[in-house]
């Protein structure tokens, strides 16, 4: 028998070796406890950001935004808790708070008198700024962002009266945590400051106020003094305003007695219009060794921060900043970039990453009103948190996420392939797949790459259920679809759209095969389908929501006895599609895969190495 297939397997050795890679082989530890996971995600993990100029839009003036509150809510009704919230950006340093101005609405000081390119104390906010916030889903984790700009003689009365305002206005939301200044490290460009400021006078300015806010309003309320969050910097690169430097500094001394740091906050963009020097396309945003690169630095910092015994979360972060940019943020491939991201961060151990959202940003997860001439709608990204909400709360409270090795891609797929494993209960729960290979909605021969996956032989035998992140092309700006559910545009309300069920079945090893079409991502499940088993909140009760059961429509299923044959035969298949410059290497028999078309007409040669592998297949596992 192996003397039979010699002779095939020595002409299939002289092929031409000019074949682009369109498979992979990883093997995930079944275990948390032997693989370099993260620590258990909060169910808040994946939030947002929200510039404070812009509240009203996204929680409604005198009326309030139910379609801003629908979007919080189905994320809520996925992960087992709303997503957090961080209230900041620059203008937190243009408010003060005035207790007699109620209008729904933020307002000119006519008596503005502060320093700054734009006034310290230029915009003025009342009671009813907490009144619009309270709106949103019950425990929302508010991150609110206090004023340091600002630096008149009563700089500490008005401080203390904000944080009161927060505290007392916050009843349905829950106030998580302050920020003491938005991006102190460009004072001295926002004109902020003057003279000589740096890490070290930042750092005595940041406690002066910290300690005045504990100590009148945070104690009285029995909340902790490390309720702060520093530095919330733009970028420390070439400043004196790195982790490091802020310790040596003394920023995590105490002060009266009291230590003020519970977390190291920094902000960061992918590409940020007119501070990043080069150019951006769609494709520069979906090769996604280019996010690694971008992130290095970053990197370290999370590494030193975390060195310190203190979690670390970028509270501002997107695609683009600081509005976005159409045709790039606003497309399918942003969705896929933000997934990614998503779980590289959390393998990093950062705690929480918020995507900043304006009110007229392409780069927003909904646009909460009519702008640009349309009415409120649902923007890509936004399904990107919808699958990370659904991909936390499969763990209730216990997911954590682990990165996979891709390095070794090569060719036109390198920086396109990413792969992720989520663990529930210490076990292997799930594996996130990412192929972000641009694949336009006009391109009608879709490729797909094709990872052949050794989940250990403790998941021998097992059902795997595939919930794909989908659309017609990585430039699409609607039709998407996330585990066979849409969002509806105005109302945010979930829907199934597509019911039907795509399940494999690992073999008597472990092992499975699963092919990704070119801008998709597919997220394997162990056992059910992700989303379709209980989602526990806080107080122990189950969330609602729409979501697809395991059960639900046709479900295609791949035995076990076949599982190692589909391998051989895809990436064979895979093999000859390249030689004949096309084709997808496997599809999926759900129904809702987007964009597909019959493949093309293979060469004889090819053919020849299609029929080679049934051969060498069907001795080998029949």
């Amino acid at each position: 028998m192996i003397r039979s297939l010699c002779f095939p397997l020595v002409w299939l050795a002289g092929l031409p070796l000019s074949l682009a890679q369109t498979s992979l082989s990883l093997s995930a530890q079944s275990k948390a406890s032997n693989a370099g996971v993260s620590s258990p995600l909060d169910a808040s993990f994946a939030g947002f950001g929200i510039e404070p100029s812009n509240l009203f839009s996204f929680t409604g003036g005198d009326d309030a935004n139910d379609f801003s509150v629908q979007m919080m809510q189905n994320l809520a009704d996925y992960s087992g808790a709303p997503p957090h919230i961080r209230l900041g950006g620059n203008t937190q340093d243009y408010m003060v708070f005035d207790s007699s101005y109620n209008d729904y609405a933020w307002k000119n000081n006519p008596q503005s008198s502060a320093q700054g390119a734009i006034a310290a104390d230029s915009m003025v906010i009342g009671p009813s700024y907490f009144k619009a916030l309270d709106r949103f889903p019950k425990d929302t984790p508010i991150t609110y962002g206090l004023n340091l700009a600002y630096e008149d003689s009563d700089y500490v009365d008005r401080i203390v009266a904000t944080a009161q305002a927060a505290v007392d206005g916050m009843q349905n939301v829950k106030l998580y945590s302050f920020e003491i200044g938005n991006e102190p490290d460009l004072y001295l460009q926002n004109q902020f400051r003057s003279g000589s400021w740096d890490g070290q006078t930042y750092t005595e300015q940041f406690l002066d106020r910290a300690d005045a806010v504990y100590q009148q309003v945070l104690k009285p309320a029995g909340l902790s003094a490390t309720f702060f969050e520093p530095p919330a910097t733009a970028s420390t690169i070439g400043t004196t305003f790195e982790i490091e430097m802020l310790v040596q500094d003394g920023l995590t001394d105490e002060k009266n007695g009291n230590k003020y740091v519970g977390w190291w906050n920094q902000h960061d963009y992918f590409y940020f219009i007119g501070v990043t020097p080069q150019s951006l396309t769609l494709d520069d945003l979906m090769d996604l060794d280019g996010t690694n690169t971008q992130f290095a630095y970053w990197e370290k910092q999370v590494g030193i921060g975390l060195d310190t015994g203190l979690p670390y979360v970028l509270r501002e972060m997107s695609s683009v900043g600081p509005i976005g940019m159409h045709g790039v943020s606003d497309v399918f491939g942003a969705a896929l970039w933000t997934l990614n991201f998503f779980c590289y961060t959390a393998s990093l151990n950062i705690s929480s990453v918020q995507m900043h959202m304006t009110d007229n940003s392409n780069a927003s997860a909904w646009q909460p009103i009519s702008m640009y001439g349309r009415d409120p709608f649902v923007r890509p990204q936004y399904y990107a948190h919808a699958a990370m909400a659904q991909i936390v709360g499969n763990g209730n409270s216990t997911t954590q996420i682990g990165s996979l090795a891709v390095s070794s891609v090569t060719g036109e797929y390198k920086g396109r392939i990413r792969a992720y494993t989520a663990y529930a209960n210490g076990d292997l729960q799930s594996v996130i797949l990412i192929n972000s290979m641009q694949a336009n909605a006009s391109d009608g021969n879709k490729g797909s790459f094709t990872f052949n996956l050794n989940l250990g032989s403790s998941n021998k035998n097992k059902n795997v259920y595939l919930s794909t992140l989908t659309a017609d092309g990585a430039d699409s700006e609607s039709g998407i679809l996330w585990n066979g559910i849409t969002f509806a545009d105005g109302s945010g309300k979930a829907s199934v759209s597509d019911s039907s069920v795509t399940m494999k079945r690992t073999d008597g090893s472990g092992k499975v095969s699963i092919s990704v079409r070119d801008s998709q991502a597919v997220v394997a499940n162990i056992n059910w389908l992700l989303g379709s088993n209980a989602v526990l909140k806080g107080d122990g009760s189950t969330t609602e929501g729409a979501r697809k059961k395991s059960t639900a429509g046709p479900t295609a299923t791949g035995g076990a006895g076949t599982a190692a044959w589909t391998g051989a035969v895809t990436t064979t298949l895979a093999l000859a599609s390249s030689v004949t410059g096309g084709g997808s290497a496997e599809e999926t028999a759900a129904s809702g895969q987007r964009g597909e078309a019959p493949p093309r007409r293979m060469g004889l040669r090819a053919l020849m190495v299609c029929l080679v592998a049934v051969m060498i297949a069907f001795v080998c596992f029949a």
